[in-house]
């Protein structure tokens, strides 16, 4: 059975299974239920994308990811607003963002808004448990401390790299395949990802909040790391 870490790329998504006794597979997903098919073996998906939309305000989830950050906390962005989400142009979500929660939406996030509802309508027919992850959450304690460097740099590809390979998570033998459709930290997101999904089989993760937050219609809302 394989625990499963899934970051956004460019034109999809990139997915890292982690599995007894074997080598790290790697996969890219043009759909994020392409999942299904690639990993028919899935036991545990931890994705980095926000799974439970506020209708106003802000996540605890995304306060509690950033207070555990520190230094990196502006890697956590507010999940928007379902209705700014929805919002058929930037300049009208802004607007309800701030009618809503105080403050605008950028245009970073409201991009996401394709990938954040593509993945809420896959989620009631996902093979397996989904939740939620922050790959810099999860760094975090891989590391014992907020990663030194930024993901972008070279510094901080090494950092990261470095961390993944102590936990028996060694990327470097990707199929190009897959390796030519990821950006150097979506690899290592989806890395750090597939630990806190083995973490999440294992009941070792944790939560942020803590307890979890529990939306309306039943679902937990919290990031897990």
């Amino acid at each position: 059975m394989a625990a499963v870490g899934v970051d956004g790329c460019k034109t999809g998504w990139i997915a890292v299974a982690l599995r007894q006794d074997a080598a790290p597979q790697a996969y890219y997903l043009p759909s994020i239920d392409a999942l299904d098919h690639a990993i028919p073996d899935a036991e545990t998906i931890a994705i980095d994308i926000p799974i439970g939309l506020p209708d106003a305000g802000r996540r605890r989830a995304d306060v509690a990811a950033k207070a555990r950050l520190g230094p990196r906390r502006n890697s956590v962005f507010l999940t928007p607003v379902r209705p700014a989400l929805e919002a058929a142009d930037h300049a009208s979500a802004t607007a309800l963002s701030e009618q809503l929660t105080g403050s605008g939406i950028s245009q970073q996030s409201y991009a996401l808004r394709a990938k954040i509802f593509e993945v809420e309508r896959w989620l009631p027919a996902a093979p397996c448990g989904v939740w939620e992850v922050h790959p810099e959450l999860s760094f975090a304690l891989l590391l014992g401390a907020p990663a030194q460097a930024s993901k972008k740099s070279w510094a901080g590809m090494v950092e990261r790299r470095d961390a993944l390979l102590q936990v028996g998570i060694d990327l470097d033998r990707v199929p190009n395949a897959v390796a030519g459709r990821a950006a150097v930290d979506d690899m290592l997101d989806a890395g750090a990802a597939a630990w806190t999904a083995r973490r999440l089989f294992e009941g070792a993760a944790l939560s942020f909040p803590v307890p979890p937050d529990i939306d309306a219609s039943g679902r937990t809302i919290a990031i897990w790391a």
